[in-house]
């Protein structure tokens, strides 16, 4: 099969497998910082090949061992392939892939789901923290999750409003991403002092959580997860923390605005599957409401890395921080109500 220079060693792969089939096709399906991906078909059925761009050869086979264990309980995911040998991670001229089975399923956000819906995705959640509860090594490893220092955050903007006002051409991109961190300038110095102390604890949890990375099948409201995929941030962080940066992505709206009947309906459903209590959500709620105010990750991307793949994003989450901060009291009562 003819492929190009940026296409994996697809026969190599192949035959460290029984019966993969013969390859017909094999293209490019996502982009991302930590891996690449690919939909390869073969005589015998569609695959998703997964370039592992990290390389960490013990850390992709502890997502593959938690993916196989949380699929026994019930969570909705499509765990690797084993080869010929039962390895699921493959290392071929220095680099690692991983074969998967290919999931028929679409994406949908927040917006697509309705109040029952948003029950039930609260609860898989709640569900898929539990459960890596139950299948992760009980002794995990801590680490201090310090929150941004504003001190940092007010050189950071400094830098982005030089970069924004250099650009040429100027476009409308530059001049909202100007407006926005003079905004955030003025926010940040006037709750400064409502920085947030590390959390005591933290647990095993998926660390990516979004729309992106869940597939459902069927159609309406009888669709239902296929698959949460792209276990990569695997890691151990406060649960509730996920559970809040979550509904901010699935939740928001255009304008910024978080569909707050949504929220409350999902993080009731996250609350009685996680057996999280009010107090842990409103807590996070204060963090990652900390995290966004003092977050540029968009801007950073296009400004210092020259990257505009999430230039999309930018006015929906830049908004978003401004809304929270005058909807704070609002936005706990959802997530704790």
């Amino acid at each position: 099969m003819p492929r190009s220079s940026a296409t994996p060693p697809v026969g190599d792969l192949l035959r460290r497998y029984e019966s993969p089939g013969e390859p017909l096709s094999c293209e490019r399906v996502a982009q991302g910082l930590l891996n690449r991906g690919y939909r390869l078909a073969t005589t015998r059925g569609d695959y998703f090949l997964k370039h592992h761009l990290d390389g960490d050869h013990e850390a992709i086979a502890r997502q593959h061992r938690a993916t196989e264990r949380l699929q026994a309980l019930g969570v909705p995911v499509a765990p690797p392939v084993p080869d010929a040998d039962g390895d699921t991670v493959a290392v071929i001229g220095g680099h690692c892939y991983a074969l998967h089975p290919w999931v028929h399923g679409r994406h949908r956000d927040g917006a697509q789901l309705c109040a029952v819906e948003s029950r039930r995705l609260g609860a898989l959640l709640g569900l898929v923290h539990t459960c890596l509860a139950q299948v992760m090594e009980p002794d995990v490893p801590q680490a201090e999750h310090l929150s941004a220092d504003p001190a940092d955050t007010f050189a950071l903007i400094d830098d982005l409003v030089a970069r924004a006002r250099r650009h040429r051409p100027r476009e409308v991109f530059d001049e909202l991403a100007e407006h926005r961190l003079l905004e955030r300038r003025v926010l940040l110095g006037q709750h400064a002092h409502r920085r947030p102390p590390a959390p005591v604890t933290g647990t095993w949890v998926h660390g990516d959580f979004h729309p992106l990375n869940l597939l459902y099948r069927g159609e309406g409201r009888s669709a239902e997860p296929a698959a949460i995929v792209d276990w990569d941030r695997l890691g151990v962080q406060p649960r509730a923390e996920e559970a809040v940066r979550a509904a901010a992505i699935f939740f928001v709206r255009p304008s910024g605005e978080l569909e707050l009947a949504k929220v409350r309906a999902y993080a009731r459903a996250y609350r009685r599957a996680a057996g999280a209590d009010a107090e842990e959500l409103v807590a996070a709620v204060h963090r990652v409401w900390w995290e966004r105010l003092n977050d540029f990750w968009i801007l950073r991307w296009r400004y210092q890395l020259h990257d505009r793949r999430a230039d999309p994003q930018f006015p929906a989450a830049s908004a978003l921080a401004v809304w929270w901060t005058r909807e704070y009291e609002a936005v706990c009562e959802a997530f704790a109500g």
